[in-house]
């Protein structure tokens, strides 16, 4: 059984651990000011554990993104959603998406917002989010949550991304 815990102070240490083990960097600070906005009631960070009851990935809802459209429409958006390698493919990010899709839902949102990557790396993600009936914005690509302009040239990193939204209203289950 999969269990997801929502993290508190005590749970910065995994947090780090759980970078360290997917081999990324995040700025020092970066889970502090996570959970300080979850203390201010902006976002929420969770820990996802496998069957053997070990802390595998972590995610987020953030109910305050950045992203105009989903700011406008008062969308929230999941976010930073990370499984360490060797606990890939036993649906624990399916289990962290659904979670915040049933939280989402339960305090009255109709959408639910999410953003990929557009490299390789984050075919898995891409193939994942419109299994789980994730679908493109429409408006195109952002940069750092910003719309890229045709023409316009910017890196394939990670801020390069495709906004996605879907519906989970209670009358489109």
């Amino acid at each position: 059984m999969t269990l997801i815990r929502q993290a508190g102070q005590q749970d910065i240490g995994a947090l780090y651990g759980l970078i360290d083990a997917l081999g990324f960097h995040k700025e020092q600070g970066y889970f502090e000011r996570c959970l300080a906005e979850q203390d201010e009631g902006r976002r929420q960070v969770f820990i996802v554990q496998d069957e053997q009851k070990q802390d595998a990935g972590y995610g987020m809802l953030n109910w305050k993104p950045q992203y105009a459209l989903y700011k406008k429409l008062e969308i929230p958006e999941i976010q930073d959603l990370n499984v360490i390698p060797a606990a890939r493919r036993q649906g624990l990010a399916s289990a962290v998406i659904g979670h915040c899709e049933t939280i989402a839902r339960a305090r009255g949102c109709d959408h639910i917002g999410i953003s990929v990557g557009l490299y390789p790396g984050y075919g898995p993600a891409q193939r994942l989010y419109v299994k789980l009936g994730y679908v493109p914005d429409g408006n195109g690509v952002t940069y750092d949550r910003e719309p890229v302009s045709y023409g316009e040239l910017r890196p394939v990193d990670d801020e390069l991304c495709l906004m996605m939204v879907k519906d989970i209203s209670p009358l489109s289950l």
